[in-house]
């Protein structure tokens, strides 16, 4: 069942109650986003990633909440202390020709895995695009992490194979992008 509770400064945010006792999934507000970016850290740690963290609780707070909202995320509470995060977004499938989700993170904090919370976090951002008419969900998950692997296999997600995800960023992004001449 959702709730809605008021937050400091007249603004509201829906919390679902879940069938695990004491874990809650809610939608963050602007005032989550230093929990947010800690959460980001622990997850680029467990990944290696850490050095290509240059996110900023401001660039969190602009690119979260303001005008326009890029991702949305959720919170994963567990007895009222935020335990795990999911970041996503629509993507839209011209195949298909309706929307999709793509979820950038999906985060659980490692004292608390085995619990339930990140594939009740998962079931709820399915839940959420069946509601709204998407063909999909999708993520990227790094080859070596085995557990995660294993845990998308178990609840019926397949690997994209044939696929290889593409990037274009920092210098090679700027260098191309100056390419462009508009008339």
């Amino acid at each position: 069942m959702a709730v809605l509770n008021s937050l400091p400064g007249n603004s509201f945010v829906m919390i679902i109650n879940t069938s695990i006792k004491d874990f809650q999934i809610r939608h963050a507000s602007i005032e989550d986003c230093p929990q947010i970016l800690a959460l980001i850290k622990e997850l680029a740690e467990y990944e290696k990633l850490s050095h290509e963290v240059v996110a900023t609780v401001e660039t969190l707070e602009q690119s979260l909440f303001g005008d326009p909202a890029y991702a949305r995320v959720l919170m994963g509470e567990y007895q009222g202390k935020a335990v795990g995060y999911a970041l996503f977004f629509h993507n839209f499938s011209t195949f298909t020709g309706r929307p999709g989700i793509y979820l950038e993170d999906i985060y659980v904090q490692p004292a608390y895995r085995g619990k339930g919370f990140g594939k009740k976090l998962l079931s709820y951002i399915a839940h959420r695009a069946r509601e709204l008419d998407c063909t999909r969900v999708e993520w990227s998950v790094l080859d070596w992490n085995e557990p995660s692997i294993q845990f998308y296999r178990s609840i019926g997600a397949a690997p994209m194979d044939g696929w290889t995800v593409q990037r274009l960023d920092g210098d090679a992004l700027a260098h191309f992008a100056d390419q462009f001449q508009a008339d």
